[in-house]
């Protein structure tokens, strides 16, 4: 697995994603394209492994896409150097703990550049006590081994957390730190070296900003902190209750002071601000002591629904970071109907995949 990881695969692979990318956006007005690498192993923050029970023997299992064959796997180079080693740490531990192991599926990583590691082990059985307690042995163990870990458990319909169920990911970012508490099972960005990236080119292209900004599927508050600071205030909007959590401790960490989340979806944010409905998740919140000329939207990979795109067109700059090349170009019909492209980048948050992460900037016309 290791030889497909070298400097010339990874340069093929790139080159070949920014000549698709720019053959899809062809037909809009844009400027040069801005690449952003990844480092060609050990990117992936996040990792998932079905385990295979063999005998005496478990292991690492992935499934084929193409064959639906199993995999056996024993290193795991996309995965950061912190997930190997505790996937070569945690399997001898649990090969002789029966309490651990029976009817044990899944192991899922969780890891950070900052040294902390969560993993969560996931069964088809209910959890009890004795679990509880050989999982707190574990993760003693694991301990002992260099690893500082925590530990969830997951069944149908259960939960256990061996101390805590998240992480605190420090990025460094220009010239600050930023603190990122990530909670385990919501959405956080895979590839922090790329992620880095992306937060100071969002900060370098809202320099000298004038007015408030305004984010929509802010999530843990990745983009807002790092980009509160070149601007007056900024709003925030959020569904997933978990992220909104996050973010609010995230604020809080940075002693951010100018930086407000609500629990809103997009749909509903329009309609808040279209004054259509009143929310009680904005109480508090004065939506007109905020002279937003700036919106930043982070979608899903379904793109922006036709409401939202109608409302950022009456915003002066408009930041859209895509998950999904083909529905910002649909977007992109619409936007640059009022709207010019005034940058343009890719970021390879997912090497050796067809995936990018593509961030534009338009200003009105």
């Amino acid at each position: 697995m290791t030889e497909c990881f070298s400097n010339e695969n990874y340069n093929q692979q790139l080159e070949k994603k920014v000549d698709n990318l720019k053959a899809l956006l062809s037909d809009f007005s844009v400027p040069e394209l801005a690449v952003y690498s990844s480092p060609i192993s050990h990117y992936r923050m996040r990792a998932e492994f079905r385990i295979w029970h063999q005998d005496e023997d478990l292991y690492h299992i992935m499934y084929d896409k193409k064959t639906k064959k199993r995999v056996r796997i024993d290193e795991f180079p996309v995965a950061t150097k912190l997930i190997n080693q505790a996937m070569q740490a945690i399997l001898p531990l649990l090969r002789h703990n029966q309490e651990l192991r029976h009817l044990l599926f899944q192991i899922d990583y969780f890891s950070t550049l900052s040294g902390q590691l969560l993993i969560t082990l996931l069964y088809h059985k209910k959890l009890n006590e004795k679990w509880t307690l050989e999982a707190k042995k574990l993760k003693a163990q694991l301990a002992e081994q260099g690893l500082d870990v925590n530990i969830v458990g997951r069944a149908s319909n259960q939960k256990i957390t061996i101390d805590v169920d998240y992480v605190d990911e420090v990025l460094p970012v220009m010239d600050k730190k930023f603190i990122y508490r990530q909670v385990e099972n919501s959405f956080t960005q895979p590839n922090a070296a790329v992620n880095i990236k992306m937060l100071q080119w969002a900060i370098s292209v809202t320099k000298n900003s004038s007015g408030d900004l305004l984010e929509f599927y802010c999530g843990n508050g990745n983009f807002s902190i790092a980009l509160a600071q070149n601007f007056r205030k900024v709003l925030a909007t959020e569904i997933a209750k978990a992220s909104v959590y996050s973010a609010q401790h995230n604020i809080a960490v940075n002693h951010i002071d100018n930086l407000v989340i609500a629990r809103l979806s997009a749909e509903e944010f329009t309609s808040a601000i279209k004054k259509e409905r009143e929310f009680n998740r904005l109480k508090g919140i004065n939506l007109d002591d905020y002279q937003c000329e700036t919106v930043l939207v982070d979608p899903p990979r379904a793109g922006v629904d036709l409401n939202t795109i109608n409302i950022l067109k009456s915003y002066k700059k408009i930041i859209y970071i895509s998950c999904n090349p083909n529905t910002l170009h649909d977007n992109l019909q619409l936007l640059t109907q009022t709207h010019s492209i005034q940058h343009f980048a890719m970021f390879d948050q997912f090497p050796y995949t067809d995936h990018i992460e593509i961030g534009v900037v338009l200003c009105k016309k």
